[in-house]
């Protein structure tokens, strides 16, 4: 089996180097298309004629985010003052990105062009009662697998996020050949693995992180409960929303409480960016209480904003929501 990092004094020592290593984020680069329909749905949906759905809604207000869950993820870790590098693959319409990404310095190497494709996206209709209608196009994302950890260099730590199926398998295991510790985060793309895959990359993987409805499924699929999973790794992590968020490590569960928000505006990236700091923590080796509330603070920044990319902390503003939700410095 491939070997993980040894005993905890070692982490310590490695992630103090890590601090000015690179951490790898292998998942996607996508375009978020937000539609407004001013009405309810409920009100052009016929039950008794859904066999026949035939429906078309007039959206007057739309916007177009940059996001993905690798790009969420590095913009966040930039903003703590991490050192991000994106593996992604996107398509033809890629250059908005490309221009975004070297405006905000991060590196686009490990971002593959995959001609005669589209880059992800997401086509996301709501109406007045905050329903959803969405529809996800994959595009490049399903080429993620040519992609290889290997071609990254000094990297110190990695996440494998949602991308395309065979990308985050192959990413997974390359990871695993070469020593270096990573969280699996399946997030919405969980799904798409058997139980037995699930537990390969748990068995693979330092760390693992989930929401609590995947949680669930994860048990369901594998057949073991969270706190018998979490033996295997040194850290799993469920999120829970406005509930706040546990860490099961070393045989124990640690409560990290939310943070409360200056305003509730948009759930999107919530996650990526509450990722960010388990990143950052793991990282600088910051002990688990303070890597959670740290990952909490920045899903309490970035809901206040719409999109995934949208808001623009300062490390001092991201450490004064620290200090004012736990009465400490975070650094």
């Amino acid at each position: 089996m491939p070997r993980k990092l040894a005993p905890l004094a070692i982490d310590f020592m490695f992630f103090t180097l890590e601090s000015v290593m690179n951490t790898l984020i292998c998942g996607s680069l996508a375009f978020d298309n937000i539609m407004v329909f001013p009405d309810r749905f409920k009100n052009h949906i016929l039950p008794e004629q859904i066999h026949i759905l035939n429906v078309a809604f007039l959206v007057p207000e739309m916007r177009r985010e940059f996001g993905g869950c690798a790009g969420n993820i590095a913009y966040n870790l930039m903003l703590l003052g991490g050192n991000p590098l994106i593996m992604a693959a996107v398509g033809d319409d890629a250059p908005a990105y490309f221009e975004r990404l070297d405006r905000l310095g991060l590196p686009r190497d490990h971002v593959r062009l995959v001609p005669g494709t589209f880059t992800a996206q997401a086509f996301i209709t709501t109406d007045l009662d905050d329903n959803q209608i969405t529809a996800f196009h994959p595009g490049a994302m399903t080429f993620s697998h040519l992609n290889k950890v290997e071609h990254a260099k000094d990297v110190g730590l990695g996440i494998v996020a949602p991308d395309g199926r065979e990308g985050m398998m192959q990413h997974a295991r390359d990871f695993a050949a070469a020593g270096l510790p990573f969280i699996f985060d399946p997030g919405q793309g969980l799904p798409m693995f058997s139980g037995d895959e699930l537990l390969r990359f748990m068995e693979l993987a330092d760390y693992a992180c989930f929401n609590d409805y995947e949680a669930k499924l994860l048990s369901d699929r594998t057949g073991r409960s969270i706190e018998q999973l979490a033996t295997g790794v040194k850290a799993l992590i469920v999120t829970r929303g406005g509930a706040g968020s546990e860490i099961y490590t070393a045989g124990e569960r640690i409560e990290i409480p939310c943070v409360e928000a200056d305003e509730i505006i948009d759930p999107t990236g919530c996650g990526d960016a509450y990722r960010s700091g388990l990143l950052y923590g793991i990282a600088n080796g910051f002990d688990w209480i303070k890597t959670g509330r740290l990952a909490a603070v920045m899903g309490a920044i970035k809901i206040a904003h719409r999109g995934g990319q949208s808001h623009q902390p300062s490390r001092e503003v991201i450490a004064a929501r620290y200090q004012r939700a736990f009465g400490s410095q975070p650094w």
